[in-house]
C-alpha cells in the first residue's frame, strides 16, 4: 500500500477524529525531536487498513519509550506510569482532553523469549522488526511510521496485509499458542469480530500442548480472556467456537458451553432501573444451569470477585427455586427475592419469563408503607422486634392489595397496636 492511500485513511474523521490525528502527531514529534523512530502497531494498523474506527493506540519506539512518556507528560501534562521490566508505559492523557480512551500505550521495540511456556516473556529492547515478528497473528504483525519522512510508510514484514485481504488469522510460529495460550482466545475474538477465519495449520496448533499449558494459567488470566469475550457483539458464537477446540474442559472438566437459546440476553434493557454490566450478565447466563457446587468450583477457578460471585449464584439458586415460589402472593415473593442482586433476577426473568420476577424489578420492590419507625415510637410503642414486625405486616398487606390508602394502613395499624397491647 502506498503512502499517499495510508495517509488518505489516517485523515479520514470517520476513522480517525482530527483531535486523535493531532495527538498522534505530537507524540511523533516528541519522538523525532529524542531521535527515536515511532510507528503505530497492531490493532491500530489493523482496522485503519480494514477501513475501520480505530480505537487500539500503541505506539511502539525504536529507543526508551518511558524517556518519551516523560518527555509528553513534561509537554503537555497528565501522568505517566512506567513498567521498568517490560519497558513499556502508560500516558495516562490531561483530563481536560476528554480523550477516550484516555491513555496512551507507549511501547519499546523488543525481542521476547519465554522462559518456560505460558510464563510472561522476559523483555530485551531491540529493533521495530524484532517486534512485529515476536507478535501473535500476521494480521497485528504490521507498523505504520509516524515520523519525519517516514510518515505513512507501512511495514509489513510477515505479510499481514494480504491475509487482511483474504480474512485469514494466520499465527506466526508453530510454539505460539505453547508460548502464549490466550492467543487462542484471541484469535477466536478476532474471527467473530471480523468474520475472518484461522488458517487450517492455526487450528491445528490449538492441539493438547496448548491446552496443557491454557490448563495451568491462572485464573486471573482465564477470566481476563473470558471478560473480552463478553464484551464482544458476536460472544455467544466466539464462545461455542472455543468449547469446539476443547478449551473449556482445559480451564475446568466442570466449564459447561455457552446455552445459545440465551445469546440475545446479553443485551441490557436500558429502560429497566438496573445497572448494566454485560460481563456479570455473561457469566450468569453461562453458569445459570449448574448446580450450586459448580458454581463454587467455577468462580474459585476463575478467580470471581466475591460480588459477582454471589451475582451468579444467586441467578442459578434462584433459576432452580422458581417453581416453588410460582403462585405466591406479590409480598412473598418479595421477601424472597430482596435480598437477591437485582441483576440476578433480571437475568433468571429473561431466560423464564416469570412475570412476577418483572413485577418485582419495577413494581414491589418500591412499595413501602407510609408508617415508619418514628411514627411508632411516636404511638409509645418501646423499640424492639415488634417495630419489625408491623412494618413488615403493614408493607405486606399494600403488596397483596389489602390495602389502598393511607386510611386503609392507618386502621391497620391500630389492629396491631391493639392486639400488641
Amino acid at each position: 500500500m502506498q503512502k499517499d492511500e495510508v495517509l488518505r485513511l489516517m485523515r479520514d474523521p470517520k476513522l480517525l477524529p482530527s483531535e486523535r490525528l493531532n495527538l498522534l502527531s505530537n507524540i511523533a514529534d516528541q519522538a523525532s525531536s529524542l531521535k527515536m523512530p515511532c510507528y503505530l502497531v497492531g490493532g491500530f494498523v489493523r482496522d485503519l487498513l480494514l477501513g475501520q474506527p480505530v480505537n487500539d493506540f500503541d505506539f511502539v519506539v525504536e529507543g526508551d519509550a518511558i524517556k518519551l512518556g516523560r518527555k509528553l507528560v513534561e509537554m503537555y501534562g497528565g501522568k505517566l506510569t512506567p513498567h521498568f521490566k517490560f519497558h513499556t508505559a502508560i500516558w495516562h492523557l490531561p483530563d481536560d482532553w476528554n480523550l477516550i480512551p484516555g491513555t496512551i500505550d507507549l511501547i519499546t521495540a523488543r525481542r521476547e523469549m519465554y522462559e518456560k511456556p505460558g510464563a510472561l516473556p522476559t523483555v530485551t529492547p531491540s529493533t521495530i522488526d524484532d517486534d512485529l515478528r515476536r507478535r501473535d497473528f500476521t494480521v497485528n504483525a504490521m507498523a505504520l511510521r509516524l515520523d519525519g519522512e517516514g510518515l505513512g510508510v507501512l511495514l509489513d514484514p510477515m505479510d499481514g496485509r494480504s491475509d487482511l485481504e483474504r480474512g485469514t488469522i494466520r499465527i506466526l510460529h508453530p510454539l505460539s499458542f505453547v508460548d502464549d495460550p490466550t492467543r487462542i482466545f484471541r484469535a477466536i475474538r478476532y474471527e467473530g469480530r471480523y468474520g475472518f477465519a484461522m488458517d487450517a495449520e492455526t487450528q491445528h496448533l490449538i492441539n493438547p500442548d496448548a491446552l496443557k499449558i491454557l490448563s495451568s494459567l491462572s485464573g486471573e488470566r482465564l477470566r481476563h480472556e473470558l471478560d473480552l469475550i463478553l464484551d464482544e457483539e458476536q460472544a455467544a458464537v466466539m464462545a461455542l467456537r472455543i468449547a469446539s477446540f476443547g478449551v473449556m474442559s482445559a480451564i475446568h472438566p466442570k466449564m459447561p458451553e455457552f446455552n445459545q437459546t440465551y445469546s440475545d440476553f446479553l443485551e441490557m434493557d436500558i429502560r429497566l432501573d438496573i445497572p448494566a454490566d454485560r460481563r456479570t450478565m455473561g457469566y450468569m447466563l453461562w453458569f445459570m444451569d449448574l448446580s450450586e457446587e459448580d458454581v463454587i468450583l467455577l468462580s474459585n477457578r476463575l478467580d470471581f470477585t466475591n460480588e459477582l460471585t454471589l451475582s451468579v449464584w444467586a441467578a442459578a439458586q434462584l433459576k432452580r427455586g422458581l417453581p416453588y415460589l410460582v403462585g405466591m402472593k406479590p409480598s412473598e415473593w418479595t421477601y424472597a427475592l430482596e435480598k437477591l442482586p437485582l441483576l440476578s433476577i433480571y437475568a433468571v426473568y429473561l431466560v423464564s419469563r416469570e412475570k412476577a420476577l418483572l413485577d418485582y424489578i419495577s413494581l414491589w420492590r418500591h412499595v413501602k408503607p407510609r408508617t415508619n419507625g418514628e411514627d411508632l415510637k411516636a404511638r409509645g410503642l418501646p423499640p424492639g422486634p415488634r417495630y419489625s414486625e408491623i412494618l413488615t405486616e403493614l408493607r405486606a398487606a399494600w403488596l397483596d392489595g389489602v390495602l389502598s390508602n393511607n386510611t386503609e394502613e392507618e386502621e391497620l395499624l391500630n389492629k396491631l397496636l391493639s392486639a400488641h397491647s
